[in-house]
């Protein structure tokens, strides 16, 4: 059977490591684990996973720090692994870069739905037969089939949880989308989800995507509510 994905787990602790390894490969994973910030980076360059997990607690190189490098260099889903669901470190996590979070202890099954959930989002869109494949809105242009998207003629390099959250607002430009409509769609959350994954990708989206980050005219706030995508 082909395996699902290339999956890196960064993880001080052995239990838990070696734990997620024999849970992840029993669901059809390749599994490369490492036991600190500095040489999950290293296997990194060498595995080219296709997502990693990322404990946020580690020695030397803290989750943080190791989840702002992988962020730097490359667009590489991540799933951090959180001791408990604190804000602050929730909060920092998703700024960092991460893409959704786990709270410990760790269920094997939630993780793999979230992996694939985040797999799902980067397989290519059929526009529907009245939506243009391609798309301009102003200096944007979004490539729904292709999953490509440039601003001013240059590509954008965004995750495929940004990729998706763009593809989803701009489906239908000036509709407004609650955050549990966007976390429903994007990430596949089925239950009362957590808003701060959509505020956190909107933030990182808009830093990508937009002239002026704080006062966007591409994904707009709509206070009390949730956001949209202005109309060109």
């Amino acid at each position: 059977m082909a395996a699902v994905a290339v999956v890196l787990v960064i993880e001080d602790d052995p239990a838990i490591r070696e734990g997620l390894e024999l849970a992840l490969r029993r669901q059809q994973h390749v599994v490369y684990t490492s036991e600190s910030g500095e040489l999950g980076l290293e296997t990194l360059k060498s595995a080219q996973p296709d997502i990693v997990v990322l404990d946020l607690m580690l020695p030397g190189i803290d989750g943080f720090e190791t989840c702002r490098r992988i962020r730097a260099s490359g667009e590489v889903p991540i799933i951090m692994l959180t001791a408990r669901s604190d804000d602050f470190d929730v909060v920092a996590g998703l700024e960092a870069g991460a893409d959704d979070y786990v709270v410990k202890p760790i269920e094997p099954r939630v993780l793999d739905a979230r992996i694939r959930a985040v797999l799902r989002r980067a397989v290519a869109e059929r526009p529907p037969a009245d939506q243009p494949a391609t798309e301009k809105h102003g200096d944007l242009e979004i490539d729904r089939t292709g999953l490509l998207v440039t601003k001013a003629g240059e590509p954008v390099a965004l995750t495929p949880t940004e990729l998706k959250l763009l593809l989803e607002l701009s489906r239908t430009p000036g509709q407004v989308y609650s955050r549990q409509q966007i976390l429903a769609a994007v990430w596949d959350h089925d239950y009362l989800g957590d808003s701060r994954l959509v505020d956190a990708c909107v933030q990182r989206l808009r830093s990508k995507i937009e002239d002026v980050p704080s006062h966007p005219e591409h994904v707009q706030t709509v206070r009390g509510f949730g956001y949209r995508f202005g109309k060109s």
